[in-house]
Order: structure tokens, then sequence, then C-alpha cells
């Protein structure tokens, strides 16, 4: 999967042995080539934007150092990256456009600001599909503090209109160029939600589709319709459901939805905004006319329906 970042400082470094490359013992019916770990790796950099092309890593085991998804002693960093985890420890002064499967986790750190991963160019909703990433399973601005300060917060939220190209600076290389990259929040890969910041009103709505030929395709338009409506999308979440996990999320409605939870995960939508319920309802209608999806029949039903389904995909996600 394509990264790309900038880092205006170079990272302290660590004293630490160099690595010694191990060589494979060949035979003549394993003809590998040699592997160069320092294709491999980024390390010691500064003031750059940097990255590698799609089918550049090739499976390959990634290193970055100094500078990683695991960062380390770093000052003044800003990424755009796709993870399954996200660890940060003795960093100063980040900004991260993230998409995280997992709970991000900071430790002895200041000033680390979290965005929504946005990011588009053809090939990557492929490359997520082979790193076993879902575009809808995005906890970039659920933060855990192992080291917290009373009085003082060590991370934030980058402002919700933040756009990526203004923080960190599009590849200029002939070579990255060629990978098409745009960082409109429309195009992203991954929906752009607004995670833990405040919600605009006290009416959410929850939506849940059900594995099939069109369900990403239909997730994204209703996103699509939703926001160009002036609702806001919450969180998004992807996770396969036993018959006693849609009896408590969907309760009496549960026996119209059972025989479709053996076809896949489903992908639940919280959506927030004065007249979000009814706003969702008469698209799902009008649009997806004879597709089975759940939406929350009220303005009160909806806070226990989305209650409910988060609760149980946070715990089935171990988050």
């Amino acid at each position: 999967m394509g990264c790309f970042f900038s880092k205006r400082r170079k990272a302290e470094k660590e004293s630490q042995p160099e690595d010694e490359e191990v060589q494979p013992k060949q035979y003549s019916w394993d003809q590998r080539e040699k592997v160069d770990l320092k294709d491999y790796m980024f390390s010691g950099l500064k003031d750059v934007t940097v990255g590698r092309l799609p089918g550049k890593v090739a499976g390959q085991q990634f290193l970055i150092q100094d500078c990683s998804v695991f960062f380390r002693n770093c000052r003044d960093c800003k990424c755009a990256l796709a993870c399954q985890q996200f660890r940060v420890r003795d960093c100063r002064k980040l900004e991260v456009f993230l998409c995280c499967a997992t709970q991000p986790i900071i430790e002895s750190s200041t000033n680390i600001k979290f965005s929504c991963f946005q990011w588009y160019y053809p090939e990557l909703a492929f490359q997520f599909k082979d790193a076993g990433l879902s575009i809808f399973n995005n906890t970039w601005s659920n933060i855990h503090d192992f080291t917290p300060v009373s009085g003082e917060r060590n991370w934030s939220l980058l402002p919700e209109d933040a756009v990526v190209q203004d923080h960190i600076p599009l590849p200029t290389t002939e070579e990255l160029k060629a990978v098409r990259v745009s960082t409109e929040a429309s195009r992203s890969i991954v929906p752009v939600s607004r995670g833990q910041r405040q919600k605009s009103s006290d009416e959410s709505c929850l939506v849940v589709l059900f594995a099939g030929d069109y369900t990403i395709a239909n997730a994204r338009k209703l996103i699509d319709e939703m926001v160009a409506k002036g609702f806001f999308l919450v969180q998004t979440k992807e996770v396969s459901m036993k018959a006693e996990d849609a009896q408590r999320v969907f309760h009496e409605k549960a026996p119209d939805f059972l025989p479709l939870l053996n076809k896949g995960p489903v992908i639940a939508l919280e959506f927030n905004g004065d007249g979000a319920v009814e706003g969702c309802q008469l698209i799902v209608n009008e649009t997806f006319r004879g597709t089975k999806i759940f939406v929350s029949e009220s303005k009160e039903t909806a806070p226990g329906d989305v209650d409910s389904f988060y609760n149980f995909a946070d715990i089935q996600m171990g988050i």
C-alpha cells in the first residue's frame, strides 16, 4: 500500500547496533532474487515527502525507521497513512491524517493532532483489500493516551475543514506524480467522518447495510446523498454479526435480517443532524427500493440503535 508523509525535522536517533542482513540459503530449485533491505526502508529522513509506487513493496516487510507508523522520538512530522495499528511514543508536534482499524495509542508525547484519512489514487481500493483493511473501520479519533497529564491534553483534532495538501505536500517527483493522488474529501477511498468531534445535533440515525454485490457502492451513495443534504457522517463500521447480535441490535425487526447475516459482514453508518432519521428513510425508500436496509424508526429510538450496534461492534473488534 502507498504511504506518503512529510518530515520537517530530523528525528532524534537512538543508539542501536546496525542490523545484520541474513541471507537465506539458496537451492537450485529456489532461485529467489536477492532482496536489498535498503529498498524496503525509510530511515533518517529530513525535509522530504517520500513514498513507494503501487507494486514496489510486493509483500515485503517494510521498515519505517525514525519516522514510523510506530512513531518514536520524532518531531514536526506530518503524514497520511492507513494501518491496522498506530502508536506514538516520545514524540512532539505530529499531524496525522489517519485510517486505523484499531484504537490509536500515544505515550509520552505532546501536541499530537489527528484528522480523518483523506486520500485517493486509482489502485488504493485494491490495496486496502489486499492489506485486509476495511475502508469503513476507522477509529482515527478514538485516541488512547497511556501517559495523560492532569489538567492538560496531549492530543487534539485538526479543524474539521483541514485540507491534506495544506499540511502534507503532494508528491512532486515524476515517479510519484504518476500515482495520480487526489486529496479531495469527496473522492477519498475512506469515508470522511466526524469521529469524536462534538455532534451538531441531538438527533442521530443508524443505517445498516447487509452484504451483497453492491453493498459498498450503496453505502458510498447513501453517504454522498446524506452529506449533500447537510447531514454529517459520524462513524462507520464493517463487522460480522451473529443471530444473537442481531437480536440485541434490531430487536423485533431481527427476523427480517437473519437470513442476510450469512452472506458476509454488515456495514453500519451513523448520521447526525436535525431530521437525520427522516432524511435517511426518504433516501433509502427512494434510492434503494427493494434492498433490505435497517434504518432507525424514529428520533427517540435512534440513540439506542446507535449505542447497541457500536457497543457490540467495539466488543467484537476488541476496541
